[in-house]
């Protein structure tokens, strides 16, 4: 299969179950989701850092990411000791391993489980605030447009280097149109939610502002996470969605953007 066509086929088959997942399955099978997404952030990042000889740490990464979506949408008030949990978990582990396990390791596992984890149950935090569910679809809107959008103006009037030394491909023009097609698509998701869904929670000029910023964060999240492959020489986290790489090259973007809109969304008076 050429990866123009697996391309295709994850298009065809991830499009309609994202939304189907998002706008109309039951929260038990969109949490179910979060958990498996992030269940397998953790373990490609671990696996990123540690190769896959770490199978104890690899598995312990991806128990605790998942585990970490549960708890932070079931049991918010005392994340924090859950949080102190992982942590004494992974130190144990490598403590018990006698120096086998080294730093960057254990805080591939602590990120992976307690980052990637609370940044998936962001869209269940913003389900349970009372908001329509189409608004569950603004992270990934605000963040595959920006990413398409700077693809496309980097590729016809990109010339000058954004980040050369992470990711050599993109460039400043392309950045711009990221912001600029971010800030066009949350500003028809608005008129949708006006015309369709009986008016907006959010009005025109705050959704400007709210797209703009999420384009920066979308280019943060996936410049950051394109650096850790660099540091580690890997071309893909992985291969559940076949040319697109895995959990961590499609949704590296979305870890950031999630959890910004849910903030913002609880100031919304």
């Amino acid at each position: 299969m050429s990866s123009l066509q697996s391309r295709i086929l994850v298009a065809a088959v991830g499009i309609p179950a994202l939304l189907y997942v998002v706008l109309a399955a039951p929260s038990t099978v969109m949490g179910l989701a979060l958990v498996i997404l992030a269940s397998t952030g953790g373990v490609e990042l671990q696996q990123c850092v540690s190769g896959k000889g770490k199978q104890e740490l690899v598995a312990m990464s991806g128990i605790c990411a998942g585990l970490t979506v549960t708890w932070s949408y079931g049991m918010p008030d005392i994340l924090e000791g859950f949080f102190l949990l992982e942590l004494l978990v992974f130190f144990g582990h490598a403590i018990q391993k006698g120096g086998e396990v080294k730093f960057n390791q254990i805080m591939a596992g602590l990120f992976g489980s307690i980052a990637i984890g609370w940044s998936f149950s962001a869209f269940l935090r913003l389900e349970a605030s009372g908001l329509h569910r189409a608004y569950l679809l603004l992270p990934f809107i605000l963040s595959f447009a920006c990413d398409t959008f700077a693809f496309f103006a980097g590729l016809t009037l990109g010339k000058h280097k954004l980040a050369p030394k992470v990711s050599p491909k993109k460039t400043i023009e392309g950045s711009v149109g990221g912001l600029l097609g971010n800030a066009a698509c949350g500003l028809l998701f608005v008129w949708v939610m006006d015309r369709f869904f009986g008016g907006s929670a959010i009005g025109y000029g705050p959704m400007a502002l709210l797209a703009l910023l999420c384009g920066v964060v979308a280019q943060i999240g996936d410049l950051s996470f394109s650096l850790i492959k660099r540091e580690f020489g890997i071309k893909d986290y992985g291969h559940l969605f076949l040319a697109h790489g895995g959990v961590l090259d499609r949704f590296d973007s979305v870890l950031f953007v999630a959890p910004v809109i849910e903030i913002i969304f609880s100031l919304l008076p």
